[in-house]
């Protein structure tokens, strides 16, 4: 197995061999395990066995010997996830092997994934020691399977935590290209004025004003099993055009490609544990910027599908984009297509930033959807293409309408939109992402996080009977 992208050496696990010191577990009584003067150096601690305590066992020669980490109850365990981000951050450094994990039941591969996602720090342009804590992989687990997630989730917030201004679209193909070439992948890009000499006016429309040319990456791994194609909104930033957003809604916008950035954090964990299915990865890369040769409010134009769009906020960009690269998904009709994107602040009021929807007309998919995201600790939840919103989308004047008037129901109405682009593939679902930890929490330091491509890849051996 090749190092993955964006290696971060802490999110790995203690190497094979490595001498490990025993961590307890407990759930509120100290571990029968411990020594009558580990029991009494616990307890003259104040040790209690609550949800993050955590208490370093000394040796004789005042060195560690070990340590015992409070659980709590399984009430305030979920209230939260990745409590073993907890130890990781304030372990001394060394190797470290899970007494009693059987304490964590279904929950033990989650936590241990937590633990590697707590090696996560995004260094790019300051330091940011990471713990020194390592993990011996507990007996039962795939070390390597939990290594690849891990890696995929750290190309995920790299991605979206760069900056736009090393990050554009220049950048993400760069990306892609470096990804597709560890992999023995195919690439395929098609730039600025060639959108539009091969179908695709909307990638352009969007795009076009940018000193940034438009692009949309294609990229095909495999050539056996079913056809997964990954579709993801690659706005490496977003003015909202010139329908103008105001500096507060603009001050998170390099985080709106973290749907691009989270099909390739996909993309390479399936790539790297060698899934049995053909991959298709479609990225619209596009600024929206303002400038003379901006797109405008109510201008209507014709996408790849050959639907008519009227444009009634330029800030409502993401689902153009995106309208075209599923009409391109659709011709080949393939056995699952998924969008993610970063798409209605809508999504967010309705569930908050940790709980991304999605949607589907597809029942077995979704139960697959919901039930690998509780196996993963990686919400989702299930919104409804709601048609008797139709009208909302048809403007009357063109086919669809971007941003229907009314602010209600957003995410829905986008979602909507969205679907009447996928015509020739039976299965299909949209992720409405956050993309961002808006709050330090364990495991997930404040900046760009994955969303939902966890739960994604434990579906897909139920979705596409891999």
């Amino acid at each position: 197995m090749t190092a993955p992208l964006h290696d971060h050496p802490a999110m790995h696990f203690a190497p094979a061999g490595e001498a490990a010191k025993p961590l307890y577990l407990s759930e509120g009584a100290l571990p029968d395990a411990l020594s009558t003067a580990q029991r009494s150096w616990c307890e003259a601690q104040g040790f209690a066995g609550k949800l993050g305590d955590l208490c370093v066992l000394p040796d004789a020669e005042g060195g560690v010997a070990g340590a015992v980490f409070g659980l709590g109850t399984a009430a305030e365990r979920a209230r939260e996830r990745f409590h073993l981000a907890r130890a990781a951050a304030a372990l001394p450094g060394g190797a470290w092997a899970l007494e009693s994990p059987d304490l964590l039941g279904e929950a033990l591969e989650a936590e241990v994934l937590g633990w590697l996602f707590e090696g996560y720090r995004f260094a790019r342009y300051h330091a940011a020691p990471a713990p020194k804590a390592r993990l011996v992989c507990p007996p039962g687990l795939d070390a390597a399977r939990l290594e690849a997630i891990a890696a995929g989730e750290a190309l995920t917030r790299d991605l979206i935590n760069t900056p736009a201004n090393d990050m554009g679209p220049d950048e993400l193909e760069a990306e892609a290209t470096a990804l597709a070439a560890q992999h023995g992948a195919t690439l395929s890009v098609i730039h600025g004025e060639d959108l539009l000499a091969q179908g695709f006016p909307l990638i352009h429309a969007v795009g076009r004003a940018s000193v940034r040319a438009p692009r949309l990456l294609d990229l095909r791994w495999g050539d056996a099993g079913p056809e997964l194609t990954l579709v993801g909104k690659g706005v490496c930033f977003d003015t909202g055009g010139l329908d103008l957003k105001p500096a507060s809604s603009m001050g998170l916008m390099k985080k709106d490609m973290g749907g691009a950035a989270t099909v390739l954090g996909l993309a390479q964990m399936i790539m790297t544990l060698g899934l049995a299915l053909r991959l298709r990865v479609l990225i619209p890369a596009v600024e929206n910027a303002v400038a003379g040769n901006a797109f405008r409010p109510q201008d209507i134009y014709t996408g790849r599908k050959g639907i008519s769009v009227e444009i009634n906020n330029t800030d409502a960009e993401g689902r153009l984009v995106l309208a075209d690269a599923l009409a391109y998904a659709d011709e080949e009709s393939p056995d699952l297509i998924l969008c993610m994107a970063t798409l209605t602040g809508a999504a967010r009021v309705a569930l908050g930033p940790d709980l991304p929807p999605f949607y589907t007309d597809d029942e077995a998919l979704a139960g697959a959807l919901s039930a690998a995201a509780a196996q993963a600790a990686d919400p989702l939840w299930r919104m409804p293409f709601w048609a008797p919103y139709e009208p909302l989308i048809e403007p009357g004047i063109a086919d669809l309408d971007n941003a229907p008037s009314g602010g209600m129901a957003g995410s829905i109405t986008a979602a909507l939109f969205l679907r009447r682009f996928v015509t020739e593939s039976e299965r299909f679902a949209h992720f409405d992402i956050y993309g961002w930890q808006p709050a330090a929490k364990p495991g997930r330091p404040k900046g760009g996080v994955g969303q939902g491509a966890r739960a994604i890849l434990a579906a897909l051996p139920r979705a596409l009977d891999l």
